[in-house]
C-alpha cells in the first residue's frame, strides 16, 4: 500500500476473520476509519462488533487478514502496542476497583510513574474541559455507572490518543448523560480525533455519526 500517511485512513482492516471452533465470528471484515470522524460499527447483539474491536485492540488475535495504521501494515499484539499506536478503547463492561478512587484506578492504566496527585490534577482538569466533570478523590464503589464511565473515558484520553474505540457507550447512560457524551465526542471530532462507535442503536448513529458500517452474521452487510 502506498504510504503517504497524510492522506491514508487512519485505521484501515482488510479481510479480518477470527474464528471460534466452526463459529466464524468475523468473516473477512473490511472496514476504514479517516481521520477526524464519528465512523459507527451497526449490529445486533452476535453480529461480530466486539471481536472486532478486540482485534484492533490487541486482546484477540486474527485468523487472517490485514490492519493498516496510517498507511502502514500493523501487527497488533496486545492492547500496550495498541496504545502505543494510538487506539483507545472503553469496553462496554469497565475495569474498575471499586475500593480505590478514581485517580488510583486512572494511574493504574498509565506508565509514565506520576504521583498520584499530579494524575488527579490532571484527570480533573481534562474532565472539566471535556464536560465530564469527575473528582478524582471518589470512591468508584460510591459512583453510578455514568460517572464510572466517566472514569474509563478519561483513563483512556489522558493516553491521548488517535482512534477512541467506544463500545456501546450509551447503555448504561441516562438520556441526558448521553447527551453530554455527544457533545463530548463532537468536540473531540472537531479536533482531529477518530471514534470507532459501537451501537445497535440507529437513531444515535444518525446523530452523531458521519459513517457507519454495517455487521450481521460476522459479515459487513452495508456501509
Amino acid at each position: 500500500m502506498s504510504a503517504n500517511q497524510d492522506d491514508a485512513d487512519l485505521l484501515e482492516v482488510r479481510g479480518l476473520t477470527k474464528t471460534f471452533g466452526t463459529l466464524t465470528a468475523c468473516d473477512h471484515i473490511d472496514l476504514n476509519v479517516a481521520k477526524g470522524e464519528i465512523h459507527a460499527l451497526l449490529g445486533e447483539n452476535g453480529a461480530g462488533k466486539s471481536t472486532l474491536v478486540k482485534m484492533l485492540f490487541g486482546t484477540l488475535e486474527p485468523n487472517s487478514g490485514e490492519i493498516f495504521w496510517n498507511g502502514q501494515a500493523v501487527t497488533i499484539s496486545n492492547p500496550g502496542f495498541a496504545k502505543k499506536l494510538g487506539i483507545g478503547m472503553v469496553f462496554q463492561h469497565f475495569s474498575l476497583f471499586e475500593a480505590l478512587t478514581a485517580a488510583e484506578n486512572i494511574a493504574l492504566s498509565l506508565d509514565d510513574g506520576s504521583p498520584i496527585s499530579t494524575i488527579a490534577a490532571k484527570a480533573r482538569a481534562l474532565s472539566y474541559s471535556y464536560g465530564l466533570p469527575l473528582d478524582p478523590q471518589s470512591l468508584v464503589g460510591d459512583l453510578s455507572v455514568g460517572e464510572r464511565q466517566r472514569i474509563e473515558i478519561i483513563r483512556c484520553l489522558l493516553q491521548t490518543p488517535q482512534l477512541i474505540i467506544l463500545d456501546e457507550p450509551t447503555s448504561v447512560l441516562t438520556p441526558q448523560e448521553a447527551d453530554k457524551l455527544f457533545e463530548t465526542l463532537e468536540r473531540l471530532r472537531s479536533e482531529g480525533k477518530s471514534i470507532l462507535y459501537i451501537s445497535h442503536r440507529l437513531e444515535e448513529v444518525k446523530r452523531i455519526c458521519d459513517r457507519a458500517t454495517v455487521l450481521r452474521h460476522g459479515k459487513v452487510v452495508g456501509h
